[in-house]
């Protein structure tokens, strides 16, 4: 079932499980993968899930349903996630090191599905914030290794330059599936 939004969701942190929340009325919520230090003061108190949140998850919502065969329960996640790290995670300075240079330009919009390659694999991500020259990606495939001692799990996000993200590949769009 596609959930759309309602004017009873609400934003908030969950003291339990350490993480923003969004509380979707009839005793069921959600929980982001974000925790405290990643996100903006507000984020810690009660917020209501504005119209200008409802806009950005409807059209996420319908950008991905048109580009991606997913079923309800992950789109809803993505979204979710999506918007969540969208309007309440702390601003990000780029860390474009990870990547490897893309040798095709392309255009960043949000919403808009790339691939990163770091020294050891290619991962697929989606753009959430598009700037003049970086974008905030959501890591979409199951986990992005960094380096030996650091992973980016799905759904956390990473600030990049433009000239990093690269066009799909059919085996790197089949990522998000798997996970």
């Amino acid at each position: 079932m596609l959930l759309m939004p309602k004017r009873d969701w609400q934003w908030g942190y969950s003291e339990t499980h350490g993480v923003l929340s969004v509380s979707l009325g009839d005793d069921m919520e959600f929980l982001s993968p974000y925790k405290l230090k990643s996100l903006i003061p507000d984020a810690k108190e009660t917020m209501e899930f504005s119209v200008e949140h409802a806009k950005f998850y409807i059209d996420l919502v319908d950008r991905l349903s048109k580009t991606l065969p997913l079923n309800d329960a992950l789109l809803v996640q993505i979204a979710l996630n999506a918007t969540a790290a969208h309007f309440l995670l702390k601003p990000q300075m780029p860390k474009s090191w990870f990547f490897s240079t893309s040798h095709q330009c392309v255009y960043s919009e949000v919403g808009k599905l790339f691939q990163l390659t770091t020294s050891e694999h290619t991962v697929l991500a989606m753009v959430i914030e598009s700037g003049l020259q970086a974008s905030l990606v959501m890591i979409m495939s199951a986990e992005c290794r960094l380096t030996d001692t650091k992973t980016l799990g799905q759904f956390e996000t990473i600030k990049v330059m433009h000239d990093r993200l690269a066009p799909l590949t059919t085996s790197t769009q089949q990522q998000i599936y798997a996970a």
